[in-house]
């Protein structure tokens, strides 16, 4: 292990950021140096600007693939290393496109749900779905986090190293019930994974609700991450209010829930359409019919 790197790592660590942000960085940094075989403190601003052409224009990466690049490299550069560079201008981030997130309905979340065969992997994603939980949070779920006598889910350190309560409806409720007294799950973990002491991989997730999807025939695309939408437009739709939504979610900003704004029917369609103000068209009178001549 070089230097650099491990200056770089004690740096993450003391800043008490997320393993799953560190790897990256770490990942990212290493791909960077890899690709001039230099060490990264010997690149310059010109090396950093022709290695995100490489990775726009050769490797067609998307942009917000390319942000994770730039958050490493900047941590690196600013951090780490102590280069006081105008950063926003010598290692920029690539503007996005906006998109806005394909919702299931109701009833189709209801028939995805049925597809999935497996018992454990149909309790995961209806807790993504009931408690609007990413899967990341739904898959590292302890049976203490179930209070039965509030009715609430714990979620511990969640995105950004936030606990927050969801609610614990009583159809989900059910289901957990349902999928513990089937399985008896051992240890710390309420879905246990295939290694010992670890919680079920979210690739195994993934793959189960790409399966569903197949079986299911939907249009719409669908993954764990779809149905926390669903439950945030779903919640918007039934009147409630953004800022609770917002709780729920563990949205830092308010801004990030107010997405759901473009998307809930109740606020799209609350306006009438122009067209539907037109007056009608008059019909024509008929013109009487032509004499029967004998």
């Amino acid at each position: 292990m070089t230097s650099l790197r491990l200056r770089m790592m004690e740096d993450m660590q003391v800043r008490n950021l997320s393993r799953h942000t560190q790897d990256s960085y770490l990942l990212q940094v290493s791909q960077f140096a890899r690709h001039f075989a230099k060490s990264p403190a010997l690149l310059g601003p010109e090396d950093i600007r022709a290695y995100q052409v490489y990775l726009m224009n050769e490797k067609k990466l998307a942009p917000r693939s390319v942000h994770v690049t730039v958050a490493a490299l900047r941590f690196l550069y600013r951090v780490t290393l102590g280069l006081d560079w105008d950063f926003e201008q010598i290692i920029p981030c690539p503007k996005a496109p906006k998109t806005l997130a394909v919702i299931l309905s109701p009833e189709e979340v209801l028939h995805f749900l049925g597809c999935i065969e497996s018992l454990k992997h149909r309790a995961i994603l209806t807790t993504c779905y009931a408690a609007g939980l990413r899967i990341s949070e739904a898959t590292r779920l302890k049976p203490e986090a179930i209070d039965r006598q509030r009715m609430v889910l714990r979620v511990e350190q969640g995105k950004g190293q936030k606990d927050r309560y969801v609610m614990l409806s009583a159809r989900l409720l059910e289901v957990l019930t349902n999928y513990w007294r089937a399985v008896r799950p051992t240890g710390a973990w309420m879905f246990p994974g295939a290694v010992v002491g670890e919680p079920i991989s979210t690739s195994a997730v993934d793959a189960t609700c790409r399966k569903a999807h197949r079986v299911s025939k939907l249009s719409k695309p669908v993954t764990p991450h779809s149905l926390r939408h669903a439950f945030a437009v779903h919640l918007l739709e039934a009147g409630t209010d953004l800022r609770t939504i917002q709780l729920l979610l563990g949205h830092r900003s308010l801004s990030t829930t107010a997405q759901y704004l473009r998307i809930a029917t109740n606020k799209v369609c609350a306006a009438t359409s122009p067209l539907e103000l037109l007056p009608r068209p008059i019909p024509k009178a008929s013109s009487p019919p032509a004499p029967e001549h004998f």
